[in-house]
């Protein structure tokens, strides 16, 4: 977490005195997900550190939903082609309600800020500028038209010719970008020349212009007051928008840049390429906090610097990051900067809903029990975290509940099983039912609290007598017990079963 410290280092060290202002933007162009988690999960955590350093602080998050509609996501009908350039704001929803296409994408985000530990402050961009909020940036960016050219040319190095505009203008619903003529402050209108050439007014003060991204970010910095921001890395190249925003921002509009807090984007494992909401390979967070508690989720984004990439793994990946955090949990000498992390992650959630079982020992015992939960505690009772089964019982059932959504919609077909209820002994050979028979009348006398070692040093011992391989012994069992060739480690597996049903099924009776 030294990436943290810094940062607020830094932002307190530029600003001494005062309240601090921390801010996250997202453009509701399709679903909110963990990519787009990433900013503002690490603005989340920005804003935390402060306000621990004592200062007072807040988080705006800017809702961009005055931009236009700029490609039709995956998911959404081709038809939507004709909202192009049209607001988001005023896009109607795909779902046919009477809610907004912003409304529609953002609903998800918004009900999910309090189960995420996100303290934030919401702020629309269609209802600022319709109150008139951005009259004054507007005002500024036409009067220093011929200053803003030069800075953009000047740092990304783009040639924009003399017709170029600072601001776009609503024509008949749609944003268009449009050569500036003039403004008149006291009426708050402007006239500029339209598609065929003829000059056209229109009001700046309800909406009817908004300014070009390139000079709106910085305006909002401005206005909002911001101290500091994440956002993408693609914005933070030389040239590009936060280096022509921080020269707009003190020439044209009279303020200071933020400290800028770039992050690498989120892939899905083995993609090479971020998430996409247009390309619609994403988990809205609702869908991903059907699986994932909410201090995984944060710890997921958190536990590296924002300048890592991350990938994001639905199935293998999921295991070994709770398996992660429940180590860090349980860890006995926690150094200063788990105990941050740790912080951070849970953020102000009360509830842990992790326990210092394994999470694959979990999901075997879980599936074992034929999902019972109750069962469940009682399988690992029998093992060797019954302690914690004990201490956790609480615990280990609010993570069995996520575990249960994890293996009907994102797990891998080689850890789902469940119990064969069917069974025809016909279907195994003589050797393989010599074996199974042979397992049985070992376990039949085998001590009441056996553990899965002893169960694997039986199947082992018969390997030798009966001149069978392993891989087919194997094969064999989880063939009878669950109809597949693969399954949990066997001799765990066999420890936690009900004996009468284990030895039943040894015996090759139904």
């Amino acid at each position: 977490m030294q990436w943290l410290n810094k940062v607020a280092d830094e932002v307190i060290a530029k600003h001494p005195q005062g309240e601090l202002v921390v801010s996250s933007g997202v453009s509701p162009s399709g679903k909110y997900h963990v990519g787009t988690l990433r900013e503002v999960l690490t603005a989340d955590a920005i804003l935390l550190m402060l306000r621990k350093r004592g200062r007072k602080a807040r988080h705006i998050h800017v809702v961009d939903d005055l931009d236009g509609l700029r490609k039709v996501p995956a998911g959404v009908p081709a038809e939507y082609e004709k909202y192009l350039g049209i607001p988001v704001c005023d896009v109607p929803a795909p779902d046919g309600s009477s809610q907004s296409y912003a409304d529609y994408y953002l609903s998800d985000f918004v009900n999910n800020i309090g189960r995420l530990g996100i303290d934030i402050e919401v702020v629309r961009s269609h209802e600022k500028y319709r109150e008139g909020y951005f009259v004054p940036s507007i005002e500024k960016a036409l009067e220093h038209i011929d200053e803003a050219r030069n800075i953009l040319e000047d740092v990304s190095g783009r040639k924009l010719g003399q017709e170029w505009s600072p601001i776009q203008v609503n024509e008949e619903g749609y944003l268009k970008k449009r050569p500036f003529v003039a403004i008149d402050t006291k009426a708050k209108t402007i006239r500029y020349l339209d598609k065929g050439g003829k000059q056209q007014e229109t009001s700046y003060a309800k909406g009817e212009v908004k300014l070009d991204w390139r000079l709106d970010w910085p305006a909002r910095w401005e206005r909002l007051g911001v101290h500091v921001e994440p956002f993408g890395r693609d914005h933070a190249a030389k040239g590009s928008s936060y280096d022509t925003g921080a020269e707009l921002v003190q020439k044209v509009f009279a303020g200071q840049p933020p400290l800028p807090v770039p992050y690498e984007f989120i892939n899905r494992a083995g993609e090479n390429k971020k998430m996409s909401k247009s390309a619609g390979d994403t988990v809205t967070i609702s869908e991903l906090l059907e699986i994932l508690p909410p201090e995984i989720v944060r710890y997921f984004v958190l536990r590296f610097a924002p300048n890592k990439q991350l990938s994001f793994d639905q199935q293998d990946g999921v295991v070994r990051l709770i398996d992660e955090y429940a180590e860090l949990l349980a860890k006995p000498d926690k150094t200063k900067e788990d105990e941050l992390l740790l912080e951070i992650s849970a953020g102000p959630l009360k509830a842990n809903t992790i326990s210092n079982v394994p999470f694959s020992h979990l999901v075997a015992s879980y599936q074992a029990s034929l999902r019972d939960t109750d069962k469940t505690i009682d399988v690992i009772k029998r093992t060797e975290h019954g302690d914690i089964a004990d201490k956790q019982a609480e615990v280990i059932k609010k993570e069995l509940s996520y575990i249960g959504s994890w293996l009907d919609k994102w797990a891998g077909e080689d850890v789902k099983f469940q119990l064969r209820k069917d069974f025809d002994a016909s279907e195994f050979s003589d050797q393989e039912k010599s074996f199974l028979k042979a397992l049985g009348q070992e376990i039949s006398s085998a001590p009441a609290d056996a553990n899965g070692e002893w169960f694997h040093k039986i199947i082992y011992n018969l390997k030798d007598e009966l001149g069978i391989e392993p891989k087919t012994m194997f094969e064999t069992l989880y063939k009878a017990l669950i109809g597949k060739k693969s399954g949990p480690r066997a001799g765990w597996f066999l420890s936690i079963l009900p004996r009468d049903f284990l030895i039943k099924r040894l015996n090759l009776e139904a």
